[in-house]
């Protein structure tokens, strides 16, 4: 029983040139793209971070009646800040180390909501961390 030879498979011969041009201005395009996306949503989270110091920060200093809702706006804000960025460097890089800490922080946001039940909080706690022991022992590469 001979084997066949692999140029009679397909898709294992070689790649002729118009499919390896095509392939390399695709990849380049992709790239390209998603740059701009992340330099996009980077941009964002700076002005968001200069609109909560400017705008929202003062409230917390200024004598108030709700002064516990005004601190969970800023620390609400922060975090979708922290999701936008995060996702940013998810776009740039491709590690997997960066879905787990968008992942971690949109579970963070959660959890600051006061409206969340003691379940959904109970859930959202072991879940934040599962993922960080999943991101510092199991995930390769730098952790800090």
């Amino acid at each position: 029983m001979a084997e066949e030879p692999k140029e009679k498979e397909i898709g294992t011969g070689e790649e002729s040139k118009a499919e390896l041009l095509i392939s390399d201005y695709m990849g380049k395009g992709i790239h390209l793209f998603l740059s701009l996306l992340a330099l996009l949503l980077l941009v964002a989270a700076a002005i968001a971070t200069f609109d909560t110091v400017v705008r929202e920060f003062p409230k917390l200093l200024t004598v108030q009646q709700d002064e516990y809702g005004v601190l969970l706006k800023v620390v609400d804000n922060l975090l979708l800040i922290a999701i936008t960025a995060e996702f940013g460097l998810l776009l740039l890089f491709r590690r997997l180390s960066a879905a787990v800490e968008v992942v971690i922080f949109v579970l963070a946001r959660k959890t600051v909501n006061p409206d969340v039940s003691a379940v959904d909080l109970v859930l959202c706690a072991g879940a934040i961390a599962g993922l960080i022991v999943i991101r510092y022992y199991y995930l390769p590469g730098k952790t800090t």
